[in-house]
């Protein structure tokens, strides 16, 4: 039963860590889409919200991806569920 336990705590904590992050693509990916015409300036010619949208969401993404490997391997480290290579 222990194990039952401990195997449904970590699933809990995996969603909550999956939802959290999905929660931050949310915002960058529709935030930038709906404030854009919000966001004044330019840069190098462009107006700035191509720049946001162009060059700072896919950043945003990136470090999303290594947050959410980072943070999954730590969860298992504490659960005890690693794969020793």
């Amino acid at each position: 039963m222990l194990d039952a336990d401990i195997a449904r705590r970590r699933w809990h904590a995996s969603q909550r860590l999956t939802a959290g992050l999905l929660a931050i693509w949310f915002f960058v990916t529709f935030g930038t889409a709906f404030y854009a015409r919000e966001l004044g300036g330019r840069v190098g010619g462009w107006p700035f919200s191509f720049w946001v949208a162009a060059q700072g969401a896919p950043l945003v993404y990136v470090v999303l991806t290594w947050a959410y490997a980072r943070l999954a391997h730590r969860l298992d480290d504490s659960f005890g569920a690693t794969q020793d290579d």
